[in-house]
């Protein structure tokens, strides 16, 4: 199983704390690296030497929303290889919809109960962990 480098662009501190603890409960290894907005993942993002193995998108937040910034990177030739999975609170049918449109590899509803959650994070992050895009 590969270490991940996982950029994970969340604004909530609460959702970036439960990602951490759900990682380190699991075991894993893997890196993340944290924005809190678009904007600054993008700036991270530039550092083309150093990109992401995979990134996890809230869709709900400040300055460039999720949809926004899908848009930028899938333009970017650099950018839009990156898998990109959707992880929000949101399970409205058109932003589902939208995301794919735009070129999402996944899109994963928050539950509420923390032990749904680290289920799901566990089956997310060992796909990704064994995908052969990732090397």
């Amino acid at each position: 199983m590969n270490t991940l480098n996982i950029l994970l662009i969340e604004d909530d501190m609460i959702e970036i704390m439960k990602l951490n603890r759900t990682v380190g409960k699991l075991g894993l290894r893997h890196n993340i690296i944290k924005a809190t907005n678009g904007e600054d993942a993008l700036k991270l993002l530039e550092k083309k030497d150093s990109l992401p193995d995979i990134i996890l998108l809230d869709l709900n937040m400040p300055k460039i929303s999720g949809i926004e910034f899908l848009n930028i990177i899938k333009n970017d030739h650099n950018l839009k290889h990156i898998p990109t999975i959707i992880l929000t609170t949101s399970n409205n049918n058109k932003d589902l919809l939208e995301c794919y449109k735009i070129g999402i590899a996944g899109y994963v509803l928050k539950p509420l109960k923390y032990e749904d959650y680290v289920s799901k994070i566990e089956k997310l992050l060992s796909y990704w962990s064994i995908n052969e895009l990732i090397s």
